[in-house]
């Protein structure tokens, strides 16, 4: 069991999920958790980050740095994103080794799953086909670092736990126009329609995917969760097990918002998955379950959009 003054290293905390953890972790009392800015240390320069785990002697690791992007991002940056990933997850998962971490969390992603696999999708359909091509380098090296993890345990008996979640959404999201996921994408078009008093807006693709999302905090949650777990699973899913169609989700935002605005789909733009749902019972089985529902969520992500945005 971890305690409030275990050492422990937050890698990513200034991101959508690891500023949910950073402020979970404030929350919960936490007294000795360590941060460091891109500026302040290159996870990617394989010497500083080794030095950095040398000096400190952390005992917990939550690795959820990455480069992250949505359909556009993923698609254009392909080697970007391939390169900064396993550069970043390679380095902290092997220092953490090197210098006797006990505790690791590696976030991943459903994306790592094959594009049309069975649904819900089990931790067990992991690499049974191929992987969608708009996303594959960034999964393809989301899933070295599970197999990385996978394989230290199976070795050397370390406790690296990798937890793979659906779309998350919540507070700090990223807005831009081409690099952001799909929630947030709809968010800013919506607002953005609103303020211009436009009647319509276009989407990208059919709007038929469907997509499953979880609450930003949930996801912060289920990390302190397995944190204190010890499982014989190395991959575990995280979802809300609540899925709509793209489509829905911007009806649910322009209801949400009591406006009224047409929805065109620009159909020659790429749709991704056609559906991915993940099967959390693993996590469920453990005894993680989320707490937030969609309009809950919904509400505190876009009150913070307007504040910050």
């Amino acid at each position: 069991m971890i305690s409030k003054r275990t050492k422990i290293f937050l890698a990513g905390h200034k991101g959508l999920v690891g500023s949910a953890i950073f402020k979970k972790l404030k929350e919960k009392g936490f007294v000795n958790v360590f941060t460091k800015t891109s500026k302040q240390l290159d996870l990617k320069n394989q010497k500083k980050v080794l030095n950095f785990f040398k000096k400190n002697k952390f005992e917990v690791v939550i690795n959820a740095a990455a480069k992250v992007g949505g359909i556009y991002a993923n698609n254009k940056y392909r080697a970007d994103f391939m390169y900064d990933n396993l550069s970043i997850q390679n380095n902290v998962i092997y220092s953490s080794f090197l210098t006797k971490v006990k505790t690791l969390i590696f976030l991943g992603s459903s994306c790592i799953y094959p594009r049309d696999c069975r649904q819900p999708i089990k931790e067990e359909y992991l690499l049974t086909g191929p992987l969608e091509k708009t996303n594959e380098p960034y999964a393809i090296a989301k899933i070295a670092g599970v197999k990385l993890c996978e394989n230290f345990n199976i070795q050397y008996g370390t406790n690296y736990r990798c937890l793979m979640p659906c779309n998350i959404y919540g507070p700090g999201d990223n807005y831009h126009k081409k690099n952001s996921h799909f929630f947030p994408a709809l968010i800013a078009k919506i607002h953005n329609a609103i303020i211009k008093k436009k009647t319509s807006i276009t989407l990208w693709g059919s709007g038929k995917a469907k997509r499953e999302l979880l609450f930003s905090e949930d996801l912060a949650e289920a990390c302190l969760f397995f944190l204190n777990k010890k499982t014989k699973e190395t991959i575990i899913n995280i979802g809300s097990s609540n899925e709509m169609s793209v489509e829905k989700y911007a009806k649910f935002i322009i209801n949400k918002l009591g406006v009224k605005i047409k929805i065109n789909f620009d159909k020659r733009n790429l749709d991704g998955t056609p559906r991915k749902i993940l099967n959390s019972s693993v996590a469920r089985r453990y005894g993680w379950r989320p707490k937030y529902s969609l309009a809950k969520g919904f509400v505190i992500t876009y009150n913070d959009y307007i504040k910050n945005i």
